[in-house]
């Protein structure tokens, strides 16, 4: 409590100039938060599209249902043009219908697993011996004298590996593959999880935020954001890279006729991630699971016993071939006097198959859709058209956005018609935690013109807005805007369990959220929105000579 309290008493002076620049309707965000606070709609959004239509894997029938009852939401609350609009993923859905499995020998007991997205159904029940095989790895990369000494790792952790050198992985395969026929194909050493006695904490601390989105400190500008990252090394063409090396196992399993590959998940806590197989081709690979760390390591410190493990897996998967089309789905409040230029917020609905995608990203998709209801029932007409975007393949590479940019907007060095109508894109992608600033692609007056707006929302603990002038494109689908050159505003959020239990993992569920944080993030979102729809003047862009310059989006 005297955390926050400080931080409101030193954030005052810095926002009260602004504030007298910037005209805020506070009658309207006030009458918002109150409906917000009293009639909230978003926990049923939240567990229509977890609980009812989740998983939403880009390609399915899951995913599909869940944008027509998106779509038939908004049009109930009285929103306009609601629709599926489609883009070309290319390749077919793909969906885990059942999967079971157990050590059968020495012992017997369940395991816990989840399947790699885009790999082939057993041929019924396959039951067979373990086997575990090392690929060969590349070194630690050479040590960077103007990092002390160290490699080139990120946020603390170890730099990763160089790829094997192509004549070493080759003559491995050609060793190995003789020894795979009929087993179940352990692959590499288990991970040794260390026992957490710092857990990471789920609130930022109020201070550093206000530090963090300081106008002074800030300086206007920065690269910020997600999606910044680095330029990765050059290809050395005496060394495979990660993809191909693991694309060769799998042809050597594949030719070598191996019943099922397992995949150590590496989390504690009995955290998998699953995700997808490159190529999005189950011809390419034979049956592959993602094994909880503790039972890969079980199975592995058997069979160093000397022990036959045996064990079997029946697994069903379904492809949809209909999938290489899919939807982004838009509806719209429209404008008055300017409903030619538009507002857009949005979210992906797409998620990863191992929980229902409720933090990733069911919440982004529900807060932008209440927030449009919280407009819609303020009874203030927008003078520019608002309008919601829930996107479909993110996971995979953010390619819902990026079609629909591609379609509408085009780049700021080859614009569109629509690209100088669309005001700005507000962005929620980071789980439950409450929002706490925004960062957005523009000058330093982009920024200047939200804070006010957001110094309402200081109790809930939004501390203000800073720019960035990165078109990088990653993490998630404002960064798809940015690199069109259009301010697209990303919503920064407390963590909560987001990157240590929740993202892209089997615990993504509706459980994990915190219905607080969300419904005030709906009203925050809201009160911004209809600032920015409302104002005379679009929000501040790069003019043509301070444009940063294009980035290339990356093959994903």
């Amino acid at each position: 409590m005297k955390a926050t309290l400080l931080a409101l008493t030193l954030c005052i002076p810095c926002v009260l100039p602004l504030a007298a620049q910037e005209r805020v309707d506070q009658a309207t965000d006030a009458k918002m938060r109150s409906e917000e606070l009293e009639h909230s709609q978003i926990m049923h959004t939240l567990h229509m599209l977890t609980d009812r239509y989740g998983p939403r894997v880009t390609g399915t029938p899951n995913h599909e249902l869940a944008a027509k009852w998106a779509a038939a939401e908004m049009t109930r609350w009285g929103m306009k043009n609601a629709h599926l609009e489609p883009w070309e993923f290319g390749h077919p859905g793909w969906l885990n219908e059942s999967a079971s499995g157990h050590i059968d020998a020495p012992v017997r007991e369940n395991i816990k697993f989840e399947v790699l997205a885009w790999t082939p159904s057993t041929p019924g029940k396959v039951e067979a011996s373990a086997i575990q095989i090392t690929p060969v790895q590349g070194p630690l990369p050479p040590a960077d004298p103007a990092a002390g000494g160290r490699g080139g790792g990120r946020g603390g952790q170890p730099p990763a590996r160089l790829g094997p050198l192509k004549t070493e992985f080759d003559q491995w395969i050609a060793a190995t593959q003789g020894k795979v026929r009929g087993k179940i194909v352990f692959i590499g050493k288990a991970a040794v999880i260390p026992v957490n006695f710092d857990p990471p904490a789920k609130r930022r601390d109020d201070q550093q935020i206000k530090e963090q989105f300081d106008p002074a400190g800030n300086g206007g500008g920065g690269r910020g954001g997600r999606g910044g990252g680095g330029t990765p090394p050059p290809a050395d063409p005496l060394r495979y890279t990660a993809n191909e090396a693991n694309a060769k196992v799998d042809a050597m399993l594949l030719a070598g006729g191996a019943a099922v590959r397992v995949n150590d998940a590496a989390r504690a806590d009995g955290i998998i991630v699953a995700q997808q197989h490159r190529g999005y081709d189950p011809s390419t690979a034979v049956p592959t699971v993602i094994l909880r760390n503790d039972d890969f390591g079980r199975v592995e410190r058997l069979m160093a016993d000397g022990e036959d493990v045996k064990l079997d897996f029946e697994i069903t998967n379904h492809v949809y071939p209909e999938g290489k089309t899919s939807y982004n789905t838009i509806g719209e409040i429209p404008g008055t006097d300017k409903a030619s230029e538009v507002v857009m917020l949005g979210g992906h609905l797409d998620s990863w198959h191992g929980g229902t995608g409720a933090t990733d990203n069911a919440i982004g998709c529900s807060i932008m859709m209440e927030a449009a209801r919280l407009i819609q029932a303020s009874g203030v007409k927008p003078r520019r058209t608002i309008r919601v975007a829930l996107w479909s393949g993110e996971e995979e590479g953010l390619l819902g956005s990026l079609a629909y940019v591609k379609a509408h907007f085009g780049t700021a060095e080859d614009p569109k018609p629509e690209w100088s109508k669309l005001d700005a894109y507000f962005n929620v992608d980071s789980g439950t935690g409450r929002i706490r600033g925004a960062t957005i692609f523009g000058p330093a007056e982009a920024a200047a013109l939200l804070r006010p707006v957001f110094a309402q929302f200081m109790d809930w603990g939004m501390a203000g807005a800073m720019t960035t002038t990165s078109r990088a494109v990653g993490g998630t689908d404002s960064t798809s805007f940015n690199n069109a050159g259009l301010p697209g505003v990303g919503l920064q959020q407390d963590p909560i369990e987001y990157n240590s239990v929740t993202h892209h993992t089997n615990l993504d569920t509706y459980e994990r959220i915190v219905p607080d944080d969300v419904q005030k993030a709906a009203a925050i979102i809201a009160a911004g929105v209809l600032h920015v729809a409302n104002r005379d003047e679009m929000v501040p862009r790069f003019p043509k000579d301070k444009m940063p310059a294009p980035v290339k989006v990356p093959e994903f």
